[in-house]
């Protein structure tokens, strides 16, 4: 179980992360993952693996649509990840809503570092 305090400093290492990615500032992200970080990729599925694949995703997804991502609820889960409640709200290009609602980011956070990220629809 995770304490109080590594809670804390997870959420806020969560909250930067998901600001840097609203603000489309990769780089920021990054350095808060691991360099072998597993990222799923919801919008075409499987997952970026490394700094490279990810940076690549992302430029690809932020060409076809424009997602805002903004956490509003945590909770450790017994396996000692981290279930992240997030809204988010995804236009196209022209500004039409495509989605807008709750889904789950659940991270394996270690050593500070982002290792793992899936996402579950609520």
């Amino acid at each position: 179980m995770m304490n109080e305090e590594k809670m804390l400093k997870n959420q806020e290492l969560i909250k930067n992360a998901y600001a840097a990615f609203n603000a489309r500032d990769i780089d920021a992200i990054l350095q808060v993952m691991h360099p072998q970080v597993k990222w799923s990729k919801a919008w075409e599925g499987d997952y970026a693996t490394g700094h490279n694949e990810v940076r690549a995703y992302w430029q690809r997804q932020w060409n076809e649509i424009n997602p805002n991502v903004t956490p509003v609820g945590f909770r450790e889960r017994e396996n000692g990840t981290l279930e992240v409640e997030v809204n988010q709200l995804v236009k196209d290009m022209d500004g039409n809503t495509l989605f807008d609602g709750k889904v789950k980011h659940v991270y394996i956070i270690n050593e500070g570092l982002l290792q793992q990220m899936d996402i579950e629809l609520s």
